[in-house]
Order: C-alpha cells, then sequence, then structure tokens
C-alpha cells in the first residue's frame, strides 16, 4: 500500500499521489497519460484528476500499479473501479489490469471466444480479476510470449485448468506447461491464432497475431508515445539485437493494426499506416543492428 509520507516530490497536491517504491515501469502513465508523468526514474501525479474520466482513469492505474505505489484518500472509488477489468480494448480484446512485480509491470490481455478464452502474458493473480473471468467462460488457453512475462501464468493455469503455450527456448520459466512450442517458423494454434516466433529479445521470444488485426508482441515491439511512431528497445535486449531486428523484419509479411505489447504503449492504427510505420522501424534499425548496444532506436 502506499504510503503519503514517501510521496516523491514532484506531486501535484490533492488526492492522489506517488510514493519512492515506484519502479518506473510505465503502467500509470499508459493508463492515465493526463494525471501521470515521467520524472526520469519514477512517475509523479502531474496534474490532480480534473472531472470523472480522469479519476476513473487515475483509480484504474492504481490498481494496476505492480508495487502499490500510488495511494489515494478516495479508497472507496478505487473498490468501485476494479469492477472495469478486464477493460475491453476493442470487441472481444481487454487489457487485463492488475500488472505483477514479477514481470516488472508488464501488460497482459484476454480474448474472449465462444471456442474458449485467451490470456496472453499474465496479470498478477487476483481473486476478482478470476471472477471477472468466470463470469466470462473461464480461461482455456495462456500464451506466454517470453520468460520475463510469466508473472502468476501458473496459479491461472491452476484456477481454470488451462493450457499453457510458451516456445521450448523459454520454457525453463514455466517447465510444466502444457503446450511447447518447437519451431522458429510460424505456428497455426487455433482458428485466427497464428503464432511468430520472434527471437531477440530473449531466444525463444514469440509473438501472436489474433484475426489479422491484433499482434501481441511481449517485448518485441511498442509504441513511442513522445515520438508518435513504432519502437525497439536495445538496452532490454537479452539475446541478439541482430536476431530482433531480422524478427521485426519478419512481420512485413502480416497485416495487423494493433500493437499489444508487454512492455511499452499500445496502438491502433489503420493497417496502412501500420506498415508505413513498420518500413520506417525497419529503416532505422539497419544501421543500428551493426553499431554498439544504445537506447531506443530512435
Amino acid at each position: 500500500m502506499a504510503d503519503r509520507s514517501r510521496s516523491v516530490p514532484q506531486n501535484a497536491r490533492g488526492a492522489f499521489f506517488v510514493d519512492s517504491t515506484c519502479i518506473d515501469c510505465d503502467t500509470c502513465r499508459q493508463l492515465a497519460p493526463a494525471t501521470f508523468a515521467d520524472a526520469g526514474d519514477h512517475s509523479f501525479v502531474r496534474v490532480q484528476p480534473r472531472d470523472n474520466a480522469e479519476q476513473r482513469a487515475a483509480l484504474r492505474a492504481l490498481l494496476s500499479c505492480p508495487t502499490a505505489s500510488i495511494g489515494t484518500s478516495q479508497q472507496h472509488a478505487a473498490r468501485a473501479a476494479l469492477q472495469d477489468f478486464p477493460l475491453q480494448l476493442e470487441e472481444n480484446v481487454f487489457y487485463c489490469g492488475f500488472n505483477s512485480h514479477k514481470s516488472y509491470g508488464g501488460n497482459s490481455y484476454f480474448v474472449e471466444r465462444p471456442e474458449g478464452n485467451w490470456m496472453i502474458d499474465s496479470p498478477r493473480y487476483v481473486e476478482q480479476l478470476a471472477r471477472q473471468f468466470e463470469q466470462r467462460g473461464g480461461l482455456a488457453y495462456i500464451f506466454l510470449t517470453h520468460r520475463d512475462d510469466v508473472a502468476d501464468a501458473e496459479k491461472w493455469a491452476a484456477r481454470f485448468q488451462a493450457v499453457r503455450i510458451i516456445h521450448r527456448l523459454e520454457l525453463a520459466a514455466q517447465p510444466a506447461a502444457e503446450r511447447v512450442l518447437e519451431d522458429l517458423a510460424p505456428i497455426p494454434l487455433a482458428d485466427e491464432f497464428l503464432a511468430i516466433p520472434t527471437p531477440g529479445h530473449t531466444r525463444g521470444h514469440t509473438a501472436l497475431l489474433y484475426g489479422n488485426r491484433y499482434l501481441f508482441t511481449g517485448d518485441h515491439l511498442s509504441w513511442d508515445r513522445d515520438g508518435r511512431r513504432l519502437t525497439a528497445h536495445r538496452d532490454y535486449c537479452w539475446h541478439s539485437w541482430r536476431e530482433q531486428v531480422e524478427s521485426l523484419a519478419k512481420l512485413r509479411g502480416y497485416r495487423f493494426e494493433w500493437v499489444l505489447p508487454g512492455h511499452g504503449q499500445r496502438i491502433r492504427l489503420p493497417a496502412a499506416e501500420m506498415r508505413r510505420q513498420m518500413e520506417e522501424l525497419l529503416t532505422a534499425c539497419a544501421p543500428a543492428a551493426r553499431t554498439p548496444r544504445g537506447g531506443a532506436i530512435f
């Protein structure tokens, strides 16, 4: 629970605050950009919520903060916001919320389907969220993009008897996974789901394409809010930057409109604009793949 006595000095005075336990994971800035901002190595309350919509967004950020570093004097309102998760992004695709410190605040997603629901990467295990999933038919599959973002996948799988899917090269993070992907070629998993191995960030990192519209990218690809462009991060590439660039190039062959990352900002763009953005990113990557490590591509 956040401690007001440890409030960071940049906070605007008012009901909401961030304390010094913040790990600068960006979750709050993604969910409530009108309220929270980046101080360099932590977030802070830039402006107190000015209307009901901003207050609700700030409450969602509070609940999703992986380190419970956000506090408010409006605890009753925070309890009401529990019902917002999973948070609908579009149609049958949702953001789970409740990011986990075990994945350094990684995002996770939920796809609701009559044939069986999917979770992509794992939030922390929260009973309130489990009940929401239960009301929607539970979980049939848990797709894990890579080892960093498994979080509480084992608990979720046990609760719903779900099939965990992970690449063999990442299996050490979830050794009891029920389905293990073997190849580095695209792997059809179910109707409208295609696993696309994207080694680079880690050896067996794998993206998931759903319905030729939603690309769940793990830590491979995200949106740069400030630069307003797609980006990838060399400083957080644990295996091979050259391979990550090659994996980005593989995505040229696929149509998608959403980039839904584990770490980083999600974005929806028209398919043609997404293709243009990918080409710009790859152009920037070409020389970067041959130079020493250093930051984001741009």
